[in-house]
C-alpha cells in the first residue's frame, strides 16, 4: 500500500477522508482499495464514519456504492468505551477528537495488519498507538 508492505489478509479501515476520496474516485485512495483487494483483505469503516460523510443528497449514491463493497464496523460499547479514554490517555482534547478516536478504537479492534487510511494522521497516530502492542502488531497510518 502505496510504499509498505503489508501482509495478506489484514484490515485497511478508512476515515472520513478516505472513504469520501475513494467515492470521488480519487486514484490515490483507489490504488489502496485495488491493494487491499489484491491481498484480500477486508475493508471496513466505522459506522460513525458515514455520520461525516453523508448528507442525503445526490452525493451520497458514490459513498452508497463504495459501502455495498466493504464492512461497515458497527461502533460496540466496548469500542465506545476505549474510544472514551483514548483522548485522556494520548492527552488530546475529547470533544475535538471524539470521532476519530472512535475511528482509532475501531482499528485497534480489527485483524492485523490495519491501515488506517486517514485525513489527520497526527491525531489518529497518537490514537491508535497501541503502546505496548509490537510494532508488526501496531496500526499503521497513512494520510489520503
Amino acid at each position: 500500500m502505496a510504499g509498505r508492505r503489508v501482509a495478506a489478509g489484514g484490515t485497511p479501515l478508512l476515515d472520513s477522508e478516505g472513504l469520501s476520496k475513494l467515492a470521488a474516485g480519487d486514484s490515490r485512495a483507489r490504488a489502496h482499495l485495488e491493494t487491499a483487494v489484491a491481498r484480500r483483505a477486508r475493508v471496513a469503516v466505522s459506522a460513525i464514519t458515514l455520520t461525516e460523510v453523508l448528507r442525503g443528497g445526490p452525493r451520497d449514491a458514490a459513498v452508497h456504492r463504495v459501502l455495498s463493497r466493504i464492512t461497515v464496523v458497527p461502533v460496540s460499547p466496548d469500542i465506545a468505551r476505549h474510544a472514551g479514554e483514548l483522548p485522556g490517555a494520548t492527552g488530546l482534547p475529547g470533544h475535538r477528537c471524539a470521532i476519530d478516536a472512535v475511528v482509532a478504537a475501531t482499528a485497534l479492534e480489527l485483524e492485523r495488519p490495519v491501515v488506517l487510511l486517514t485525513s489527520d494522521p497526527d491525531d489518529s497516530s497518537r490514537l491508535a498507538e497501541g503502546p505496548g502492542r509490537p510494532k508488526a502488531q501496531r496500526v499503521a497510518v497513512i494520510h489520503v
